[in-house]
């Protein structure tokens, strides 16, 4: 899918390919979906060439520690956190205001993310070619903006009818399912430091819950037995959308362009979500209050969630989509930290615990870890030239001879 080379990871001229052209020396093949990208460098220049000699720079358990990627990607994550967290926040304060539109608000992202992306996409690719992008690769997309939306749509669902605890149990699931499916389909094997820090990280959520359940945070507030019941099982099938999306937009936007995947996901889910709006949110849509608090909260979420959405895939390229998802259990605490200045609320001595406690997990899984991180993909071959050489790629690195950010 990425255009490379077919004899090497690391081709022979270091140029540009130009849009709409994805050429194989070796075959004389000329493609017209190859996504236009730097393809490699002149060996006299190269600082490395391969993978191995880019993982010896650095040796040790604590290699990837000492590189500027590993940085960059703990602040990426906490970054993501807070975007999770403020994209809630709005929420609440769009429910305050007598505004609960939970398809409908969503729709406003795929829009600009359409807007911004799929225009990029056009302006690269031309409409002929994107049009056979459409026809190649649509497929791959329209799952993909599926599985997103109705992840979005089953989490916010499942609060109308279950606790806020039982929700934030079963969407550990969503981790359960990224390992497990990463494991069997994409071939990813976890050392066991990895696992280990999962763990860390799912103990500090725990310490989280054990905190909001002493205070009486996650009281039932008189929902009935079959009602959690119903919550309790939309939120599972949320869970579950979102790990499958989360991997599958991985192994997307290793081998394509990030503004083709995100402008896709936001073509489609533009699609999904609008028809799932005008279907199930009509009435409250009816009854909505409408001013300008509401616009105001409207708008900030939209960008937010765009922001979360333009970062996401450089966080699944210089990491995982396992280490994506518990960079995002810190949000209870970043939550609690905005609702002392938004709600009033008051911080239980447990959450900086819980919060040192999901750091030192996060640090733990990269234990062990090269120079590289989790930047390289056995999906990608042993050289990733298979992938494709964009930022936070380790292609990128191969190439270049430089960070792969």
């Amino acid at each position: 899918m990425g255009g490379h080379d077919g004899k090497s990871g690391v081709p022979e001229s270091y140029a540009p390919r130009p849009a709409g052209t994805d050429s194989d020396k070796s075959s004389g093949v000329v493609s017209a979906h190859g996504a236009p990208e730097v393809t490699g460098i002149n060996e006299d220049t190269a600082a490395v060439t391969t993978v191995e000699e880019v993982q010896a720079t650095k040796k040790g358990w604590f290699a990837y520690f000492k590189t500027r990627d590993f940085y960059i990607v703990l602040v990426l994550g906490q970054i993501l956190a807070l975007c999770i967290t403020s994209t809630n926040t709005f929420s609440s304060l769009l429910v305050q205001e007598g505004t609960s539109i939970p398809a409908f608000q969503t729709f406003f992202n795929y829009v600009l993310l359409n807007i911004i992306y799929t225009s990029f996409t056009l302006y690269r690719y031309g409409f002929k070619r994107w049009c056979r992008l459409l026809i190649k690769d649509g497929w791959k997309y329209i799952i993909l903006s599926f599985l997103d939306v109705q992840g979005n749509y089953f989490f916010v669902l499942a609060y109308r009818y279950t606790t806020i605890l039982s929700a934030q149990l079963i969407n550990f699931f969503a981790i359960v399912i990224v390992v497990i499916i990463s494991f069997i389909f994409l071939r990813v094997r976890y050392h066991i430091t990895q696992i280990v820090g999962i763990l860390i990280c799912i103990g500090g959520v725990g310490i989280l819950i054990g905190s909001d359940h002493i205070t009486g945070a996650t009281a039932s507030d008189g929902i009935s037995k079959g009602n959690q019941v119903k919550g309790d099982l939309f939120a599972l099938v949320g869970a579950t959308c979102y790990g499958v999306s989360n991997v599958v937009e991985e192994f997307l936007v290793s081998k394509r362009p990030l503004y083709e995947v995100v402008g896709q996901l936001g073509f489609w889910g533009m699609i999904w979500n609008g028809a799932q709006a005008g279907i199930f949110d009509k009435q409250q849509f009816r009854t909505a209050t409408w001013n300008s608090k509401v616009g105001g909260y409207l708008t900030g979420y939209t960008l937010i969630l765009t922001l979360f959405y333009s970062l996401a895939p450089i966080m699944f390229r210089l990491s995982s989509a396992a280490f994506f998802n518990i960079s995002l259990l810190t949000g209870n605490f970043w939550g609690v930290c905005i609702g002392v200045k938004v709600f009033h609320l008051s911080i239980h001595w447990m959450y900086p615990i819980a919060f040192v406690c999901i750091l030192g997990g996060l640090l733990v899984y990269f234990v062990g870890k090269k120079v590289l991180g989790e930047a390289t993909k056995p999906w990608l071959g042993q050289n990733q030239e298979q992938g494709v050489t964009g930022v936070g790629t380790a292609r990128r690195r191969v190439v270049r001879g430089d960070t792969v950010v």
